[in-house]
């Protein structure tokens, strides 16, 4: 159970992820979460090295699309100014919205990237549907909500039993 909630690969930002590498492995659509995965939780729009970010997305080939569990003017004030299709209140780590974001890229799971900064939301419901899941460092997590807060606990023990297990070493988590 717990090894479900591994991710494929763990990088301190979005910044560290070898987008030509995966490209060239056969990956082509990023699905990536909003809040502490590519902004904190309260910041309104994209940082200009994040924009840089997204352009050099673009560049490598990848589709994108952002699938955040927050509601509809949160994401839609962040993503509509640059252009990027979304998901808002997508019910993470539930099947439904990794699809429709996999739809809408006109891909497979087996093409398709998720990115996101918690284990029980991105990283559980990217790999259930079987996409190369990436969990990055959260950005700010003193501005983060009430749920998320309980899910951050939840990790905790996680990361203990799976550090138990010998199958969560902590030097992985720096960029390949």
């Amino acid at each position: 159970m717990f090894e479900m909630l591994m991710p494929k690969l763990r990088v301190n930002t979005v910044f560290d992820i070898d987008l030509e590498g995966l490209y060239a492995r056969g990956y082509r659509g990023i699905i990536t979460d909003l809040d502490n995965t590519l902004v904190g939780a309260k910041a309104p729009n994209a940082t200009p090295e994040l924009v840089a970010w997204f352009e050099k997305v673009k560049q490598a080939g990848f589709k994108l699309v952002i699938v955040s569990n927050n509601n509809m003017n949160r994401v839609s004030m962040f993503a509509t100014p640059l252009d990027i299709e979304f998901i808002h209140a997508a019910r993470k780590p539930s099947n439904s919205s990794f699809r429709r974001a996999i739809r809408m890229m006109e891909l497979t799971p087996e093409e398709t990237i998720m990115v996101g900064d918690q284990m029980l939301t991105d990283v559980l419901g990217g790999n259930r549907l079987g996409l190369h899941t990436v969990l990055v460092l959260p950005i700010s997590i003193h501005d983060e909500g009430v749920m998320t807060r309980f899910n951050r606990r939840l990790e905790r023990i996680a990361l203990a039993r799976l550090r138990k297990k010998g199958l969560w070493l902590e030097e992985e988590k720096k960029n390949d």
